[in-house]
């Protein structure tokens, strides 16, 4: 009797440490995922801290993609308003020709989901250097870093 609970509780305790060693590996690639530009047509996650070593290294096209009345209300420096999210289908291909396709665009909105749609858009209409800002303008306010109107 004692010899079968000491083999459960050793497949058990054996048992609980693989699936910590298999969670981490997922996790681990997950982390790879979301800080890679891939060969998947896909853009890369970033928090406002990278944006901004991005843009304070002069290496990326600021792209706003929030409404007019939000952009005038404060917006980060030298970045350029276009909700591609909001551009009906048929003037889609006209307005992304005012983009640098050859550039790294770093994608803001308010919170980061109107981010997300214009990032998709871009990948999906050939840009490949696509970053998204996570927390968008909010998180961007809360870091400390300036906005101008």
């Amino acid at each position: 009797m004692n010899r079968t609970l000491l083999i459960l509780v050793l497949f058990f305790i054996l048992s609980v440490a693989l699936s910590g060693c298999i969670d981490n590996r997922k996790s681990e690639e997950n982390k790879i995922a979301d800080t890679t530009i891939s060969e998947k047509n896909t853009f890369m996650n970033i928090n406002v801290t990278q944006g901004k070593e991005m843009i304070d290294r002069g290496e990326v096209f600021i792209l706003d993609v929030r409404r007019p009345d939000e952009y005038s209300n404060g917006h980060i420096r030298n970045s350029t308003l276009l909700a591609v999210q909001d551009i009906p289908a048929q003037d889609l291909e006209t307005k992304l020709k005012e983009l640098p396709k050859d550039s790294k665009i770093l994608v803001y909105c308010r919170s980061g989901s109107r981010s997300v749609a214009a990032s998709n858009i871009l990948v999906n209409n050939g840009f490949s250097q696509v970053y998204n800002m996570q927390g968008g303008i909010n998180g961007w306010i809360s870091a400390g870093y300036e906005t101008v109107q």
